[in-house]
């Protein structure tokens, strides 16, 4: 889209249904932009520009780099979490839909239009029980950095939840359907898993009372983060290597979740 609005005559992309953050900028920048979307694809189309307007823009918090948070806040005992001023676009905040499917208590306030995206301060509370869910396949793209943290808080629910079509979660910096399973299956968690799917059989008294090691896992970032979360919400001795793997997105996480659970 960036090589478009540099290129002579008119740029057209058929694009997968994906994040809209770039179609939302070009928007509020008035580059000339026409977007068609049918059910599976969106077809973009793109001008040459011959000048973009500087802009002043103060980026909103991060709904991946959230994420981690929230599941702390769900996994512990009567919990409250406010975190301001959070991009919640739909097309990629499915995490928050897939909680509150789940039962947790999740709720906006001062919610508004900032240069295109949606912004709002979100607040959590920690349900008393959590339900298991079949999750809607429609929900994976908006979900796609967030699913290992959301397999940690179904490890935790009642019944058995179902994830479908999630083929692309083995294409990101580790096979992380795989780890996924690996994680939940080292503290106790029965799993069975596809190629691109899981189901995960939760139990809501989960405490760990053994050594967990973490390593060999190509140093992705959120399996060093999702890992930790999960130390710190079920117990056990946990050894997680690698930890500068956190530099990748989030290198001041350690540096929070000291604060989070003084």
């Amino acid at each position: 889209m960036f090589g478009g609005i540099k290129t002579n005559g008119k740029t057209i992309i058929k694009a997968k249904k994906s994040r809209n953050h770039t179609e939302l900028f070009f928007k509020h920048l008035n580059l000339p932009i026409k977007i068609k979307q049918t059910k599976n694809f969106d077809l973009i189309e793109i001008n040459k520009v011959k000048k973009i307007n500087p802009i002043n823009y103060k980026i909103p918090s991060d709904i991946s780099s959230s994420a981690f948070f929230i599941a702390l806040a769900v996994l512990s005992e009567n919990s409250k979490l406010l975190i301001k001023n959070v991009n919640i676009n739909p097309s990629r905040s499915g995490i928050l839909i897939i909680l509150k499917k789940m039962g947790v208590n999740i709720f906006f306030s001062k919610k508004k239009i900032y240069k295109g995206e949606v912004v709002a301060d979100i607040f959590i509370k920690s349900p008393k029980k959590l339900r298991s869910i079949n999750c809607p396949s429609k929900l994976n793209s908006a979900a796609i950095d967030e699913f290992l943290i959301i397999f940690l808080i179904a490890a935790k629910a009642k019944g058995i939840s179902i994830f479908k079509n999630l083929e692309e979660l083995n294409k990101k910096e580790s096979p992380r359907l795989k780890w996924g399973s690996n994680i939940l299956r080292m503290m106790g968690i029965k799993t069975i898993t596809t190629k691109n799917s899981i189901k995960i059989f939760g139990n809501p008294k989960l405490k760990i009372n053994k050594k967990i090691e973490i390593k060999n896992y190509l140093k992705d970032h959120r399996v060093f983060m999702t890992s930790a979360i999960a130390a710190l919400s079920f117990g056990g001795e946990w050894h997680i290597h690698d930890k500068d793997s956190i530099k990748t997105s989030f290198p001041s996480f350690l540096e929070i979740i000291k604060m989070f659970t003084k």
